[in-house]
Parts: structure tokens; sequence; C-alpha cells
């Protein structure tokens, strides 16, 4: 099958690798800090909360988002700048998810992933376990295993099971559960696996059963949500696949897989250190095969709507439906992809002339000389949603599209040392 796909996508694949010579790191990390640097200053007070037609605090989703993104930079060289600020981030906040640890919301424990890093990082440092920096974390995991009485009016049923019901919350939730697995696995616990197997549960159930299942599995590409499932067409008459959401799916399934894996010589902390390429699957997550698979046949998928300027449009099957260069998912897509590409799951030859150059139409198309990234499409949940999108258009939230950009660029990072 992936010899067939080769050979179907061999035409891209030549258009691709003229124009694409992959990027140095020292401009990858150049405009990662450029990027950074302007939220930083923007948001000098981390704890702040944020004003988008009403006042939220800043552990929302979208802020978790960025933090995602920013561990990934702190992760590459380690500025002690960076890492105050989100330190100071997580400490205004307790560690604590947005609505407490009781919340079943994914978007609210989205931050999670911020806190366990930090948490993870501060282990690596002083060889001392701060369990305070992931109690709310245990707390709020725990009562998706054991979820409390709902009432009859509740949006949520008694089986915390059926929580995601959009895909977004995949990636909010699920690297959340599989990294907490690994974190009890390596401190001793016997039953870690329990977070890995309900966040596999929990895919599974927004997968397969979710209004027939949210994943076409003949196309490789996801349904936003229940409301978009077929008969909903496009004006063209394709399903309706949203950039974005798509690749929250990609990059909550890389974190998965990831978060399985453990680097030789990763340390106390078992954090993979920089030039390290050799992995192990750990016994806690037993359905690393099933993302795998999940991930590959979307990987294929993704390069067959890919833009001939190495974006994605916001519908990936429709141009016509507010196309135009959009930055969240093609970062997410390059995100995936490189990771992919790094760990041997896809094929260098293919996939490393699209990440060169849908890195470099970012970079050109999107960054601005002072770090303002252009073509983020704002919050939503289709391709009509936050329009226009546009170089010089603010989204309304300024903080996810700057996290996802940060994952991809430490991903390409990553890629570009291992040559």
């Amino acid at each position: 099958m992936k010899k067939l796909l080769l050979f179907v996508l061999l035409p891209l694949l030549a258009a691709t690798a003229s124009a694409a010579r992959f990027p140095k790191q020292p401009d990858i990390l150049a405009a990662m800090h450029l990027a950074n640097d302007y939220f930083m200053n923007k948001y000098p007070d981390p704890g702040a909360p944020t004003f988008v037609k009403k006042e939220r605090p800043s552990n929302l989703w979208t802020r978790g988002v960025y933090y995602e993104g920013l561990a990934e930079l702190i992760a590459l060289d380690g500025q002690q700048r960076d890492f105050d600020y989100m330190n100071r981030w997580a400490n205004a906040h307790k560690f604590t998810p947005r609505n407490g640890t009781h919340t079943r919301d994914a978007d609210d424990y989205c931050c999670c992933q911020g806190y366990i890093y930090l948490y993870e990082r501060n282990l690596q440092k002083t060889g001392k376990r701060n369990i305070t920096m992931i109690q709310p974390t245990i707390d709020c995991m725990n009562n998706l295993l054991h979820p409390a009485p709902v009432p009859t009016n509740s949006k949520w049923t008694a089986n915390s099971e059926e929580d995601w019901t959009w895909i977004d919350a995949i990636q909010m939730g699920l690297p959340v559960l599989t990294r907490l697995a690994r974190v009890k696995h390596f401190e001793g616990d016997p039953d870690a696996a329990r977070y890995a197997e309900q966040g596999w549960k929990m895919y599974a159930w927004a997968r397969n059963t979710l209004a027939g299942g949210l994943f076409n599995q003949t196309e490789g590409l996801w349904w936003r949500d229940k409301d978009f499932v077929p008969p909903y067409k496009e004006s063209n008459g394709t399903n309706c696949y949203w950039s974005r959401g798509n690749g929250w799916v990609y990059a909550a399934l890389v974190r998965a897989m990831d978060n399985a894996m453990l680097a030789r010589h990763s340390g106390d902390a078992n954090l993979e250190p920089r030039g390290e390429y050799k992995w192990t699957v750990q016994p806690f997550e037993s359905h690393f095969d099933d993302y795998e698979k999940d991930f590959t046949k979307m990987s294929y998928a993704l390069v067959n709507c890919m833009r001939k300027d190495g974006f994605w449009n916001v519908s990936l099957h429709n141009d016509q439906n507010f196309g135009g260069k959009e930055l969240t998912g093609t970062a997410l897509f390059i995100y995936g992809m490189a990771w992919g590409v790094r760990h041997g799951i896809l094929p260098k030859k293919l996939f490393r002339p699209i990440i060169a150059k849908s890195w470099k139409a970012m970079v050109k198309h999107c960054l601005h000389p002072n770090g303002f990234l252009g073509y983020v499409q704002g919050t939503g949940k289709e391709p009509k949603d936050s329009q226009p999108v546009g170089y010089d258009i603010e989204p309304d939230f300024d903080d996810y599209g700057l996290g996802c950009f940060l994952l991809a660029a430490a991903e390409i990072y990553r890629l570009a040392e291992k040559q």
C-alpha cells in the first residue's frame, strides 16, 4: 500500500524537491525565538487573564497549546527567561486545571500538559519529585477514571469515555492521560497503564462510535463532530474536513506515541535528550500500533490535499470554501510529519521535501519581522469561522497559533539534527 501511495505521489515529490532545501537549525531556532519573544513582550504577566470579549483565566486551552510549544522550545535550548515565564504561569494557577480538578471538559485540562512537563523538568534539575506540581492533574484524571455522579441536566453522561464529542478534545486530553501514564510508570506505579487505557477508550469512542465514527477510514481524515458527518457536504459535494481539527488529532497521535517511547540514556526524568534517536515502546501503552496506523493513514491523506504553495486550506477537500493560506493546520501537519520521519514511521524521501517546503512557506508568508504570525485562523469549528484570514489580520486568540508554530519548528529542528 505504501509503495502504491508513493508511486501516486511522485509528481508532487518531484515538484516539491527542487524548491525545498532543508532548513538549518540556527535559522529555525531564530524564527522560534522571534515569534515567542513577540508574544512574551506583548503579555509580560503570564498569570494575567485574557480578554477576548470576556475575561478568561490564562490556563484556558488556547494558552495551554502555547505552553506545549514553549516547552519544546525550552527543551531545545533551555533559556532561563522562557522557563521562568512558563513556571510563573503554572504557579499563578497553582498547577490546577481551569475550573478545578472535577472538570470533565478537555479544554479545561489541556494546560496539564504544561504542568507535567514542568514537573519532569524540575525532577531532571533537582532529582526530587515535587508532587504538588502534578497532584491536581492526577486528581483530575482520576475523576475521569471514576467520575462523580452527574445531574440529569448535565451535558456529560455517566460514562466519561464519551466525553470527547469534538475532535479538538483529543489533542487537549489524550496527551495528558498518556503522559501521566508515563510519569506514573517510571515512578513504579504498577497500575500506570490505567491512564493510557482511559485515553485509548475515549479516543476509540470518538473514532468509532460517535455519530457512526468521526474518523473516515476510507479517506483517512476526521469529521469535526457529529454535525459534519454525511449527509452534510461541502458546496463542491465533498465531505467537510476542517484543517485545524484534523491537525489537532494528528498532533495528539504524535504526542500519544511519543509519550510511550523511551530514548536511551534519557535520565531520571525520562525526558528525551538532544541527539538521541533510539527508542523503546514502554509496556504501559498497548495501543501504540493502533495510533501508528491512524497516524500513517492520515499522513498520506494530508499529502494528497496539500496546496502547491506548501500550505493547506482550511477546508481540506474544497479550496473554494474560504481557500487560502492558513498557519495552524499547516504547522500541525508538518509537526507530525517531521516526527514521523525522524522516527522512521514515514519515508524520508517523500516527506522531508514537503516539510521543508511548508516550513519555508510559513516563515516567508506568515512570520512578520517583529515576530507576529499572520494567516492564523481564529477560534471556531469549521472553515467559515473567524474569516477572513490574512497576513495582517490578528486572530481573536494569538496564543495557540504560536504554540502550533513552535511545535512544528521544534520537530523540524530535531529532524535537521538527524541529517
